[in-house]
C-alpha cells in the first residue's frame, strides 16, 4: 500500500472512530437526561410533600408545638452532622482502597491507631452530650404541667377518655361537649384529663404535647392556640373497636367570641349529670358532637376516685361470640365461629 492510501485509511478510521465516540457521547447524554429530569422530579415530589404538610407536628400553632418541632429538627440536625460525614467517608474509603488501585496504602500488620480510637469514640460521644442537653432543655421547658406564662387567665378544662369518645367538662363554667373543644386563641389552657376505661392517649399534633390518661389517675397539661383556627384531635392510642372513630375537633376562636359561646352553651337544655354520664359512658363509636348547657360540679372528681363506674373498655360481651376488635373474624364455613377464642376465654375464666 502506498504512503498516500496508508495515510487516507488512517484519516478515515480516525473520523469513524470519532465518529463513533461522538455517537457514544450523544447516547449517555440521552440517557442521562432522562435519569436527570426523574431525579430532580423526584426531590421536587418530597419537596412538595414536606412543605405541605399542613396538620400536622411540622405546622405548630401554639408555644408547645413550636416547641416540640424545635427540638425535633435540632435532634435531627445534630445526627445529620453524623451521618453525613459517615457516608461521604464510606464512599471516599471504598473509592481509594479499591481494587484497581495499586497506590493505595496496603498495611496487613495494622493494630492499633489513637487517632481512630478519639474519633470512633469521641464522635458519639459528643452526639450523645448534644442530645442529652437537647433532651434535658426540653423536659424542663415544656414539661405538660408546667403552666404557660401569660398576662391572660388561663381556661381550666376537664377531659375525660370514654369508649369511644371524647367528653370535655368546662368546671368554672360548669358547661360540657363531646367530640367538640372550643377554646380561646392566645389564652393558655390548662387541661385535666382521666379515662373512664381503658388507657388512652390525648394528642392535637399542631397544639403540642401528646399526654397518656388511665383510669383512676389524674394527668395535667398546659397547651395554647396562637391562633384561631380548627385542628384536628385524635387517641393516640389503641382503646378497642371504636378506636379509630375516637377523635374530635379543636376550635380555636378570638378571645372575645368566647364568652358568647358561653353562652349560647348555657342557654341549652342538656344537663350532664351522674345518670347522664352513665349513658354517655356507655360503648359507641362515631359519636356526633353535643353539648350540656349545664355540668354537674365535682362530677370529674367522682370519675377520678371511680366513685363513677369505670366502662367496660375492649373486653369480650359475653353475649356475643365475636370479641369487640376489627376486623371481625371470618365465619368457618359451617357458618359457626372459630371455636378456638372461646376455648381460651372459657380456659381463662376456669383459671
Amino acid at each position: 500500500m502506498r504512503i498516500g492510501d496508508r495515510q487516507g485509511a488512517n484519516t478515515a478510521s480516525c473520523m469513524l472512530g470519532k465518529g463513533k465516540v461522538e455517537r457514544g457521547a450523544l447516547q449517555r447524554s440521552n440517557y442521562a437526561a432522562p435519569v436527570v429530569a426523574r431525579a430532580a422530579a423526584t426531590l421536587f415530589a418530597v419537596a412538595a410533600v414536606l412543605t405541605g404538610c399542613s396538620g400536622g407536628v411540622f405546622d405548630p400553632q401554639g408555644p408547645i408545638a413550636a416547641g416540640n418541632t424545635k427540638i425535633l429538627l435540632n435532634s435531627l440536625a445534630v445526627m445529620l452532622v453524623i451521618v453525613i460525614p459517615t457516608l461521604v467517608a464510606l464512599l471516599l474509603i471504598a473509592w481509594k482502597y479499591r481494587a484497581t488501585n495499586s497506590q493505595a496504602r496496603y498495611d496487613p500488620e495494622f493494630v492499633y491507631s489513637g487517632r481512630i480510637e478519639l474519633i470512633v469514640w469521641g464522635i458519639p460521644t459528643l452526639t450523645i452530650l448534644f442530645l442529652g442537653g437537647l433532651i434535658y432543655y426540653g423536659s424542663q421547658r415544656l414539661d405538660p404541667r408546667m403552666p404557660i406564662i401569660s398576662d391572660k387567665p388561663q381556661l381550666n378544662v376537664q377531659v375525660v377518655a370514654l369508649d369511644w369518645k371524647w367528653l370535655f367538662i368546662y368546671p368554672d363554667q360548669q358547661v360540657a361537649t363531646v367530640n367538640k373543644l372550643v377554646i380561646p386563641a392566645g389564652v393558655p389552657v390548662h387541661f385535666t384529663l382521666t379515662s373512664a376505661s381503658v388507657m388512652n392517649a390525648f394528642f392535637v399534633p399542631q397544639l403540642g404535647s401528646m399526654i397518656y390518661v388511665m383510669n383512676g389517675m389524674q394527668t395535667d397539661l398546659h397547651l395554647q392556640a396562637d391562633h384561631a383556627g380548627t385542628y384536628y384531635g385524635q387517641s393516640a392510642h389503641f382503646s378497642g373497636d371504636g378506636f379509630s372513630d375516637m377523635h374530635f375537633q379543636v376550635h380555636a376562636i378570638p378571645a372575645q367570641e368566647f364568652g358568647a359561646f358561653l353562652s349560647g352553651l348555657k342557654a341549652g337544655t342538656g344537663v350532664l349529670n351522674a345518670d347522664a354520664y352513665l349513658k354517655l359512658a356507655q360503648q359507641g363509636s362515631d359519636v356526633s358532637a353535643a353539648t350540656f348547657g349545664h355540668a354537674q360540679s365535682g362530677l370529674f372528681d367522682a370519675i377520678v376516685h371511680q366513685a363513677l363506674p369505670p366502662g367496660l373498655g375492649p373486653t369480650r360481651n359475653k353475649s356475643v361470640s365475636e370479641p369487640g376488635i376489627r376486623p371481625k373474624a371470618n365465619p368457618s364455613p359451617t357458618g359457626s365461629a372459630n371455636p378456638a377464642p372461646q376455648h381460651r376465654e372459657e380456659a381463662h375464666d376456669a383459671r
